[in-house]
């Protein structure tokens, strides 16, 4: 297994978002995230990817603990050395795409891989002008990021998290930037992906696309998770209430 997350709790001041949940990723897996807006979605890829701080629970990578509960009842982190590793093992994808306006767009990709993973420039190009090729934009690899559109942006900011080699890559809403023409060239990217079985998880309200491309899905709302299981269980038949709720309003 990838990634394991066990009974994680996380806060902000006094209100809970995250409250005991479990799951686990395999290799080769692309698990969807649904649900409401304020649900914890993005809380939770934020504790995955180590941007926020777990105030409970237990993190796991590759079968070694990165984060877990002490017996005062505080969360722990691993040593800086094995935190380092741990970050190396995931990329997040963000919605606003995050790319550095002052770079160009082979700076963008080739920066983290020669200064973290310490490749060689030469390296680094190759394998980001492979990657811009994939992305269908190897023509863009000396241009800026402001001269893209969204759905460029968006597959720059997928190439740069793919220049890393994680093992597991997140997507926060990748496509709730984006209008329905440049969604459809993002999610043709992850789709892509899927079929070369890259492990992903994906925050997402494309609803068609979760249910076509996921081998699970994961339903939450109020920080907790309500129903997962095989697409087509969660979609063409939820058990929970809650569920049958949220999907109503999609066509389905």
């Amino acid at each position: 297994m990838i990634l394991e997350m066990k009974n994680i709790e996380k806060s902000f001041g006094g209100l809970e978002v995250l409250k005991d949940i479990s799951f686990g990723v395999d290799s080769g897996e692309v698990v969807s995230i649904i649900g409401p807006s304020g649900s914890g979605k993005s809380t939770l890829l934020r504790c995955a990817t180590f941007l926020e701080t777990i105030d409970g629970g237990e993190i796991t990578y590759m079968g070694e603990k990165a984060a877990w509960t002490d017996e005062s009842g505080n969360a722990v982190y691993a040593g800086p050395h094995q935190m380092k590793k741990f970050r190396t093992y995931c990329g997040l994808v963000f919605q606003q795409f995050n790319l550095f306006p002052h770079y160009s767009i082979l700076k963008n990709i080739i920066d983290a891989p020669m200064h973290v993973l310490g490749m060689s420039r030469e390296q680094a190009e190759g394998e980001a002008l492979n990657l811009l090729r994939k992305m269908g934009i190897a023509d863009k690899a000396s241009a800026y990021p402001y001269q893209l559109s969204g759905g460029q942006q968006q597959r720059v900011a997928i190439a740069r998290a793919m220049a890393m080699k994680p093992e597991i890559l997140f997507f926060d809403e990748p496509t709730s930037a984006l209008d329905p023409e440049l969604t459809g060239e993002v999610l043709k990217v992850i789709r892509q992906l899927a079929e070369e079985k890259m492990t992903m998880v994906v925050v997402t309200h494309e609803m068609p696309f979760a249910k076509a491309v996921s081998n699970r899905v994961i339903f939450m709302d109020g920080g907790v998770i309500v129903e997962q299981g095989d697409p087509r269980d969660v979609f063409d038949d939820p058990q929970e209430e809650r569920t049958k709720q949220f999907l109503s309003v999609f066509e389905r």
